[in-house]
């Protein structure tokens, strides 16, 4: 109840990665109604960029952290996997605006 969006963002990236001191932007919400079959959820989903060789480490409650290409992804939870659909169809487009090689 005490931190801005944006602050819950930084520290849970801090608490479940162990990365520090990335800037993260908001993307969008994600408010489907069944979104998570246990409970009514809404989503506001954030995105950062770490150094390329940065170390994620599993902490707090995930079981283990890994690095993955945003086009070849393992199974998601719930609507996870659209959530990362409409990132990376954003982050091609960014990259095709900026001339930029932001998704290898």
């Amino acid at each position: 109840m005490d931190e801005t969006l944006e602050e819950t963002a930084e520290r849970e990236l801090e608490e479940e990665t162990g990365l520090q001191g990335i800037r993260m932007k908001q993307f969008r919400a994600f408010s489907g109604l069944d979104r998570d079959p246990r409970q009514r959820t809404i989503g506001i989903v954030f995105y950062g960029f770490a150094p390329a060789d940065a170390v994620a480490v599993a902490g707090d409650d995930a079981a283990e952290a890994a690095w993955f290409p945003l086009d070849r992804l393992p199974p998601l939870a719930f609507d996870h996997s659209l959530v990362s659909r409409e990132a990376l169809q954003m982050l091609t487009q960014w990259k095709h605006e900026r001339g930029k090689n932001l998704c290898s």
